[in-house]
């Protein structure tokens, strides 16, 4: 014996070669490439998933969650610190307006002033 390899014979290698022309993906491949931009700007020229448009590196592999639990762990996964919510979004429109509107009544007033003669006529807040 010897060392328990086979033996290879040129029809074994004839053989593997003919059977690895399907799996190969050289530059003539006729399949389905990923198409996925890359980090030098070329598209990547890996082969898809089945019945997917990329491939397991750029997306192909994972479609996300699918059972509610699931979705709200990714939620809970993705909340930071609570400054963007809907309701503190609301209420720091809120806050914007009613500054814009104390603004508004204070140039109004400071006008008033200027026509009255109480401020010099240069006058900037």
């Amino acid at each position: 014996m010897n060392g328990g390899q086979a033996q290879t014979s040129s029809a074994n290698c004839d053989r593997q070669i003919t059977l690895g022309l399907e799996t190969r993906f050289g530059p003539n491949w006729t399949g389905r490439r990923c198409g996925a931009k890359t980090r030098q700007g070329t598209a990547c020229q890996k082969p898809t998933l089945k019945a997917r448009t990329r491939c397991q590196l750029h997306g192909g592999k994972s479609t996300g969650p699918k059972t509610v639990e699931g979705r709200q762990r990714v939620s809970e996964a993705h909340y930071k610190h609570g400054r963007r919510t809907n309701t503190q979004v609301t209420a720091d429109r809120e806050r914007a307006q009613l500054n814009r509107e104390i603004r508004a009544a204070l140039r109004e007033r400071i006008n008033m002033m200027i026509q009255d003669g109480t401020l010099p006529k240069n006058y900037r807040p």
